[in-house]
């Protein structure tokens, strides 16, 4: 066994000022950073200093993105992120705010900001040995502060962007059309413009701002010196390629969770599976971490820039999360005086904005100064002088406790189901399916976030400012729908609509879910009525079976085809267990045909000068349309089939060849993984094999619970996994893709992506015994001064 004595160890010690005791840190074959203080206060510094650690760079950006700060670095075209960062900043009191998500949220917040700046002071003495990325932009490391923390940037945070699209859509095609192509559900909102507002005037760029701050830092060659600057341009790189259709439309990606009671089990616990879906990146979005002092034992996964953990377990459950649509989000419209453009009228009176001025250092530039400025609602996004117009965006995450996941932070600690559903009653950001199981065999649900109630409007299309149309306050989170136990055993979320029909609280929820094939998927493979093992939760966490492809081959297999390559793709699909494996012919005919009747859906409208004007169609309405011998297709059905198919042969030709046998899923040119580093395009070629990934063969698509996403490179999925078993903590395991560090000098940079694109898992670590055992390194954190 390891001592636990740092005076007696022979383990590496590093001396670190703000440390009041030694902390321990065992780190295993995966990455994962076991940490075991005394006290609260070290457990929290040691992990913002072992992130910082692992994540430098991604916490220097992050840090950038939070304060408004990217323009410092890049230039003015990052202006406007800048300025959009800084409008929504958060500005109300901080204590309130960190006290909100833990009882010792100060402390705890701004013990993991020390941790982070304990190590950025510590790598600024030897900037040398600073990650090549550092080097690349010439750029050093800069001090955090809690608000850093807490900042919203990064969150999924509402559906303002569909608020204004479907405003648009209504003005242009009416209330009726709207409704018939899109998929509100399970009940009929209230679309119609109030008469007050001038659709003509609804425009993408009202939403400039908010969308500026929310996109991904993105670099290019002039940004890195010279000596590691790529000598490509950005034609040959493919940095101005356009992203195919399919992608652009911004199609739903999701989460799959899962919990199992222990009688659906043959290992005799319970079990909980997560799989979060969110953009493929280098370093990964998550971080894994052990967290070990008195009133706390947790091990997980969660953004790596906050404290604690967000999916995992503790020594009595393990919860995870997807997301539940909730609209935290609406875009108000007023009308401006006219002899002073800094007033709206609210309530018959003409009220004044708030307005904050701000500096914003440029690289290369002169500093520039702008002002910000508010109504009652929120940060004004839009003013349209020439019409006497200004537009703001009302964001319930402004309130305290709006920080994406730091809520986790009660989660933690919790021993029970009622425990677990206190501590959900504080998460506000995002809208989430929480699950619970426990030791005990208790299993539950509660749909968590911040939800405004609106009496009088549905939130999908914007207002008036003027008084008429307020919320009613917020909807007490444990009052949003929940399970407790549920008689089939087990419980399961895919982003898809699982609320049950007799919930009154719709006007808090919202309209708009993921299509339901992954979840009815999970579904059918848990209630199959065998007893269930941990190999078959991997299996149905990397699931590549097509429900949707269920329903579309009988519609293919009655097509008389011309004879020829199309007939004879046709015929290799009557024996396919609609599995999209890699390196599977069937597959790639398939998505290829499911490709083209996406992208080609709107040639077949009644008015197809109406696409224009339309959100995104989910697949599922589609679907619903050629079931339909009464929908609007119904005439045009064999002709929209046949015609998608050719052209899928036709593309597959071009792409792979003309021998059919050959075709394979997973081919260079269609469905592949290559995780890049943001800086990955725009180094010189040595350093850009250092940085990203290699190309991989993948499988499935955003419709299968192995989700991976409908564009031919995989740019979203889950890159983090988490299945625990409750009957012994140690059989549980895991994923993080493609590794826990995000230096590319590290072991850990990269290491688990060949094992997560083959899906396959590692052992997750938990007991003393078996954290020892696999222990590749041994450190001490020693207090300075008492070593």
């Amino acid at each position: 066994m390891l001592s636990c004595n740092p005076e007696s160890a022979e383990d590496d010690q590093i001396l670190i000022p703000g440390l009041t005791a030694p902390v321990e840190v065992l780190r295993d074959e995966n990455g994962i950073n076991h940490i075991y203080a005394r006290n609260q206060k070290d457990l929290f510094f040691a992990q913002g200093y072992l992130a910082a650690k692992d994540r430098l760079f991604q916490f220097e950006i992050w840090r950038r993105q939070a304060t408004g700060t990217v323009a410092e670095i890049l230039g003015e075209r990052e202006l406007d992120r800048d300025i959009g960062t800084r409008l929504f900043k958060f500005r109300g009191d901080m204590d309130e705010e960190m006290g909100y998500y833990h009882e010792d949220g100060v402390e705890i917040i701004t013990q993991y900001t020390a941790g982070v700046n304990a190590y950025i002071e510590k790598a600024l003495q030897d900037p040398d040995q600073l990650p090549v990325t550092f080097k690349a932009l010439g750029i050093l490391p800069q001090p955090w502060t809690p608000e850093v923390v807490i900042s919203r940037h990064q969150g999924l945070l509402g559906n303002i962007g569909t608020e204004l699209g479907v405003g648009m859509a209504v003005a242009n095609l009416g209330v009726d059309k709207v409704k018939e192509y899109s998929w509100f559900h399970p009940k009929d909102p209230q679309l119609t413009l109030d008469p007050a507002i001038d659709g003509s005037l609804l425009k993408p760029e009202i939403l400039a701002p908010y969308n500026a701050y929310r996109t991904s830092v993105e670099f290019l060659p002039e940004d890195i010196l010279p000596e590691y600057r790529t000598e490509l341009s950005g034609q040959e790189l493919g940095m101005h390629e356009t992203m195919n259709d399919l992608e652009s439309q911004k199609m739903w990606m999701g989460s799959n969770n899962w919990v199992t009671r222990p009688d659906l089990s043959a290992t005799g616990g319970a079990f909980m599976a997560n799989d979060p879906h969110r953009r493929l990146a280098v370093p990964s979005l998550r971080y894994w971490a052990h967290l070990n002092a008195p009133g706390w034992n947790v091990i997980g996964g969660g953004e790596p820039e906050i404290p604690g953990i967000s999916i995992g377990h503790n020594d009595h459950g393990a919860w995870g999360l997807t997301v539940f649509v909730t609209d935290g989000e609406d875009l108000y419209v007023y009308d401006l005086n006219p002899d002073n453009l800094q007033q709206y009228q609210y309530q018959g009176a003409w009220e004044d904005m708030t307005v904050i001025k701000e500096t914003f250092g440029v690289k290369g530039g002169q500093d520039v100064e702008s002002e910000l400025r508010y109504t009652r609602h929120g940060p004004v996004t839009y003013i349209d002088s020439a019409n006497l117009k200004a537009y703001a965006v009302r964001c319930a995450w402004m309130e305290p406790g709006g920080s994406p996941y730091l809520a986790s932070l009660r989660m933690d600690q919790a021993k029970t189901w009622e425990e677990f559903r206190a501590a959900c009653n504080y998460s506000h950001i995002p809208g989430e399916n929480m699950i619970w199981a426990d030791q005990q065999g208790n299993i539950g649900w509660q749909a968590v976030g911040i939800a405004p109630i609106r009496r009088n409007f549905s939130g999908l299309v914007p207002v008036p400012g003027d008084g008429r149309y307020e919320w009613d306050g917020y909807l007490p989170i444990v009052d949003k729908p929940s399970i407790f136990n549920p008689a089939p055993g087990y419980f399961a979320t895919a982003n898809q609509n699982v609320t049950p029909e007799s919930y009154d609280q719709w006007d808090a929820i919202g309209f708009t879910w993921a299509d339901p094939f992954r979840g009815d998927r999970i579904t059918e493979v848990l209630e199959a009525g065998k007893k269930l093992t941990m190999e078959d939760m991997k299996r149905l966490q990397t699931d590549y079976t097509s429900l949707p492809a269920q329903r579309l081959l009988p519609m293919l297999f009655e097509l008389e085809l011309a004879p020829g390559e199309v007939e004879d793709a046709q015929l290799m699909l009557s024996d396919w267990d609609y599995r999209l494996a890699p390196g599977s012919p069937q597959a790639a005919i398939y998505v290829a045909w499911e490709n083209e009747l996406r992208l080609n859906f709107y040639d077949y409208f009644p008015d197809p000068e109406t696409a224009a004007y339309l959100p995104v169609i989910q697949f599922s309405r589609i679907l619903q349309w050629l079931e339909d011998p009464k929908s609007h297709i119904a005439d045009q059905k064999e002709a929209y089939l046949e015609v998608a198919f050719e052209r899928a042969i036709e593309w597959l030709i071009t792409q792979q060849g003309e021998a059919l046998d050959q075709w394979t899923y997973g081919h260079p040119s269609f469905k592949h993984v290559q995780i890049k580093h943001p800086l990955g395009e725009v180094v010189n070629a040595a350093l850009r094999e250092q940085l990203n990934t290699k190309v991989i063969p993948r499988g499935g698509n955003q419709f299968t619970p192995g989700a991976t996403g409908s564009n031919y490179n995989q740019t979203a999925g889950a890159t983090f996994r988490i299945i625990v078993d409750l009957s012994d903590w140690d059989a549980s395991v895991g994923m993080n893709a493609p590794g826990q560090s995000g230096d590319p000098e590290s072991p850990y940079y990269r290491n688990l992506y060949e094992k997560w694109a083959a899906d396959e898992f590692f052992t997750v670590h938990f007991s003393r015994e078996q954290v020892e055992a696999h222990a590749q390194e041994s450190v001490w954190l020693m207090p300075e001064g008492n070593h």
